[in-house]
């Protein structure tokens, strides 16, 4: 028989059939999870659990259990689970709270503030720009930035943050011993050691599509509001969007080109009476109530004048400014741009080198061209 509180709950969690909506109802039948373990096979029956998830309640893999716990006694490798001081609060307020937590770093993260920012997979350069952006201004301000560790918004959030000398969390679909997807491998190292990594899933949990959707609700309920920075109008992000309106958080969107398929996610969230955000304070002041809950200053840590300073791009002379002008941020095909500037192919195909280089604008598919938000202004608004 299982002795240890931790190896009750291990066997809990890795009990077939169950989730955490399971859990959580054994918990309020049997009032604790001793006497979940405790029970004979009829009273597991008799609160719903099926022959099959009883079996393995009452006759645990202890090996399988020996391994997670193996896993557990690593420098900075925990569990928290329901009913814990540790466990989140604001999780816990929400539909369906996971029943527990592994977590990989500094567990004291929990109890600060944080944003999610989450958006496309396959951002623009634009989008990327912006999320790193975001994610370095809030966490100057002493906001936490959570998301979910993808390709895309997600990694620019994540190294915004840390750039910035704050703090990020990923909640990730996979176990803590495995990274999904294996590119950002470095990127999990560094969160695990400046950060914190968070799994419902136990170690050797592999990629599963059904995991994201769960994964999403604690990214949404671990914040105090969601950002969506670029989504298209089906995707994950709009999941997480949702899933925290319905837990009664703020949700933000950055809007853009109404020829971006990117933005439609945004534009149509906004339509739904999302809140549109031009620049990080527009956030700040929406949260400043709630953040001095936690006695988080909102004020921009810099050099003492208010503002935020980010690296520049190189300034432009006049010829590359009217031809900045000419291209706006919609997209446009070379041919257009050539009969708009009236300048010779050969100029326009050297200027907009140049222009990419410097961050300026962005090439696009079907030969044609943007310009893009190379950094924040002084004020933090995009240009």
């Amino acid at each position: 028989m299982l002795k240890s509180t931790q190896s009750q709950w291990l066997a809990l969690i890795r009990a077939p059939g169950i989730g955490s909506g399971s859990i959580h109802k054994l918990l309020q039948h049997f009032g604790s999870i001793a006497d979940i373990f405790s029970a004979s096979a009829s009273q597991l029956h008799a609160a719903g659990i099926k022959p099959g998830i009883s079996e393995a309640i009452l006759h645990p893999d202890e090996g399988l259990i020996a391994s997670d716990g193996a896993w557990l006694e690593k420098p900075d490798h925990h569990l928290v689970t329901w009913g814990d001081a540790d466990y989140p609060a604001l999780l816990s307020e929400i539909p369906g709270p996971p029943a527990a937590l592994f977590l990989k770093g500094n567990p004291e993260l929990l109890k600060l503030p944080q944003l999610a920012i989450v958006g496309s997979r396959n951002p623009t350069s634009g989008g990327v720009q912006n999320a790193t952006q975001f994610a370095k201004h809030l966490a100057t301000c002493g906001l936490g930035i959570c998301s979910g560790m993808a390709t895309g918004i997600d990694t620019a959030s994540h190294t915004g943050a840390l750039q910035a000398g704050g703090f990020t969390i990923a909640v990730v679909a996979t176990g803590l011993d495995r990274v999904y997807p294996a590119i950002n491998r470095e990127l999990a190292h560094k969160i695990a050691s400046e950060g914190l990594l968070i799994s419902e899933f136990p170690p050797g949990t592999g990629p599963n599509a059904r995991h994201f959707p769960s994964r999403n609700r604690i990214i949404s309920g671990l914040s105090v509001g969601t950002l969506v920075v670029e989504a298209a109008l089906r995707s994950g992000s709009l999941i997480t969007a949702r899933l925290a309106a319905e837990q009664g958080r703020e949700v933000f969107a950055i809007p853009g080109s109404i020829h971006n398929p990117l933005a439609r996610g945004c534009h149509g969230l906004i339509r739904q009476g999302v809140k549109l955000v031009e620049s990080a304070e527009h956030i700040l002041e929406e949260l400043s109530a709630l953040l001095a809950e936690y006695q988080v200053s909102v004020e921009i840590n810099a050099a003492g004048d208010g503002k935020q300073h980010t690296d520049q791009p190189p300034a432009l002379d006049d010829n590359y400014l009217s031809m900045l002008d000419c291209i706006g941020y919609d997209p446009l095909t070379v041919d257009e741009l050539i009969h708009k500037s009236r300048l010779t192919p050969e100029a326009v195909s050297s200027m907009l080198l140049i222009l990419e280089l410097q961050g300026y604008v962005e090439s696009l598919p079907g030969n044609r061209i943007c310009r893009t938000s190379p950094s924040l202004s002084s004020s933090g608004k995009v240009p």
